[in-house]
């Protein structure tokens, strides 16, 4: 039985090596897979999914405009379609998430969504907290603070490595701009507001 799965931590998790290694067992077996993510999400190659670890696969891209739901019926249409990738998922509206439950449940086909649960404020993106949701499995991939507890938040970084306390919530980069931490490093960072 098809379901959508939701996985989710903070950076640094290996959220996309997890990703890329599913489609590869997928492909393995026979098994066509389709891989999305992010346009809006600029820091590697356009139009790839890609691991901190250097591995990376072909990817369609997706913006709020898109229709997932058309797409996947579209392209079952010419060869049968074994599961769905979504990387980068808390950039994914309430609407797309919910043409991932019918991808699902219309189209039997399973749907592994993985993003990020909050941003650097600790607020849930959008998608994530449609995913969280709806989802019929939630998945966290765990990380570590640099205090050694598990990492539940992240923090955007200025260029001159200090805390920011304020801007938009979409603000994409990588290690240079982000940092995970415990929730009580992170609640110290925000009592600096």
């Amino acid at each position: 039985m098809a379901q959508l799965y939701f996985y989710y931590s903070s950076m640094n998790a290996g959220k996309s090596t997890h990703l890329l290694q599913s489609s590869y067992n997928y492909n393995e077996c026979g098994l066509r897979t389709i891989l999305y993510t992010a346009q809006i999400d600029d820091r590697y190659a356009k139009g790839k999914v890609s691991s901190r670890l250097g591995i990376n696969a072909d990817a369609e891209l997706f913006t709020q405009e898109t229709d997932l739901l058309a797409q996947v019926s579209e392209m079952q249409t010419h060869e049968k379609i074994a599961c769905v990738l979504i990387d980068e998922a808390q950039f994914l509206t309430k609407t797309q998430v919910k043409q991932l439950t019918d991808i699902v449940d219309s189209l039997h086909i399973p749907v592994l969504a993985y993003g990020i649960r909050t941003d650097f404020l600790g607020q849930t993106f959008s998608g994530s907290a449609a995913l969280l949701a709806w989802a019929d499995k939630l998945v966290e991939l765990k990380t570590i603070c640099h205090c050694g507890r598990k990492a539940n938040f992240v923090i955007r970084l200025d260029s001159e490595g200090k805390a920011v306390t304020g801007g938009e919530q979409v603000e994409v980069g990588g290690n240079e701009r982000y940092q995970a931490l415990c929730r009580q490093h992170f609640k110290g960072f925000v009592a600096l507001k």
